[in-house]
């Protein structure tokens, strides 16, 4: 069958149905923020299933690396006393994995010991918050407020607001954090999907972004703080993002707000009429992102092994997904996959097919299925073209699956796709 087009398949993706107290681990390190949008939802995601216990191995190596990083420093625990920061490190590495009964415990202890040590006091009060003790949690906030180093300050009040917001809160409430003292409403004082009055424009802080963002990273589980950055995005002219951000609150957060409801159908017709319109987003010039994602180390990503000649290797995606386009679309591939090209290889993901067949010979690998809100649209670099040997096919299923093959990079063919893995063997990823 002809070999379709990358560009055209872009088009046919967007037209599928669709820690810092904060918390602070020294194993985290994060890029400047703002981060693109797609990349930020990505990395929010990895950390927010480093707590989901039965996910699978395929897609949560993260939570492995922060279950080896617990048991090492428990045993270093068993023969030494801890300093005080890998007591901060082992207190943070029990919130992201949702031990946060363990957590409090350990970071009381640490923090009787070193009542001034920033990270211990600031990884107690976000643990005490997901404990469900606000005012614990304010008590240690407004500690972490005065030791923060000034960078990071701006975020730590904003984390401390949203404490105090929530404990005079009534019980349940879904609704919108004030963080900002900003209504999201446009010029007559009615809500309208992208638009922002210019007089809120005027209150929203110059940092807005870059706090909410942070904020999301250290409550990734946090379904009201997707919504204010659905918000934000919004209000940033990007209402195809945040159409996305606000499905998710209410899909996978399970967000009841009767004003969430209403402002996602809204961003949804606005983002379809942009589309339909034809006209580009204006977020190019109101947001001007400082990096692509915010892990600045893939922690979704296992230690890479020697490459085998006649063995298969594990190709990560982390390895595809760094792959870097120039104005012209030529790639720069890492070297590992550089290593790998002509090689076999074993990478699992999800069948995005070509047409309408169930019965498929050739289909897109992508990382998370179309549908998901985090990456409803892939870049072309996270797409991986398939082909079985000739004379075979395989039944189309929206499970994960797992493709054995081999690798072959397209360095100079604009025309065609990034990476293909030819005469594949599919079968369902454990």
């Amino acid at each position: 069958m002809p070999r379709p087009r990358p560009l055209a398949v872009l088009l046919l993706l967007a037209l599928a149905p669709a820690a810092r107290a904060g918390l602070y681990y020294s194993g985290e390190q994060f890029a400047d923020l703002p981060s693109q949008w797609r990349g930020y939802l990505l990395d929010q995601r990895t950390l927010r299933n480093v707590a989901a216990r039965g996910t699978s191995a395929a897609l949560n190596s993260a939570r492995q690396r922060y279950r080896d990083a617990a048991a090492k420093l428990e045993k270093a625990a068993r023969s030494r006393k801890l300093t005080a920061d890998e007591q901060a490190d082992l207190g943070a590495v029990y919130v992201r994995l949702g031990e946060v009964g363990k957590a409090v415990d350990l970071l009381r202890a640490a923090q009787r010991e070193h009542p001034h040590h920033f990270r211990i006091v600031a990884n107690l009060g976000t643990a005490w918050q997901l404990q469900g003790d606000l005012g614990q949690a304010e008590a240690c906030l407004q500690d972490a407020v005065r030791l923060a180093p000034g960078k990071l300050e701006s975020a730590e009040k904003a984390h401390l607001k949203l404490v105090r917001l929530r404990r005079r809160e009534p019980k349940d409430a879904q609704g919108l954090d004030d963080l900002f003292g900003v209504r999201f409403v446009g010029e007559g004082g009615k809500y309208e999907a992208g638009k922002l009055a210019a007089a809120e424009r005027k209150k929203l802080p110059a940092d807005a972004l870059e706090v909410a963002q942070r904020l999301g990273l250290w409550l990734p589980a946090d379904g009201r703080l997707l919504w204010q950055l659905g918000e934000l995005a919004a209000a940033h002219g990007d209402v195809k993002t945040a159409a996305a951000i606000l499905e998710g609150c209410v899909g996978e957060f399970g967000l009841r707000a009767p004003e969430l409801r209403q402002h996602r159908q809204e961003m949804h017709a606005a983002a379809e009429a942009l589309r339909q319109s034809g006209e580009k987003s204006v977020s190019s010039r109101l947001f001007q992102p400082r990096s692509a994602r915010p892990l600045a180390g893939r922690i979704d990503q296992p230690p890479l092994p020697p490459v085998s000649a006649t063995g298969v290797n594990a190709l990560p995606w982390g390895v595809v997904t760094e792959t870097t386009l120039d104005r012209q679309y030529r790639p720069t591939f890492a070297k590992y996959l550089k290593e790998l090209d002509g090689k076999q290889v074993e990478l699992s993901g999800f069948m995005q097919p070509i047409g309408d067949d169930t019965e498929i010979a050739a289909f897109m690998l992508i990382q998370y299925p179309v549908g998901c809100w985090y990456c409803e649209m892939p870049d072309i670099t996270g797409i991986v073209y398939v082909e079985l040997p000739e004379g075979k096919s395989e039944a189309y299923t929206r499970g994960l699956v797992r493709v054995t093959g081999k690798l072959k990079l397209n360095a100079n063919d604009p025309e065609n796709f990034l990476y293909t893995i030819r005469d594949a063997k599919v079968k369902e990823a454990e």
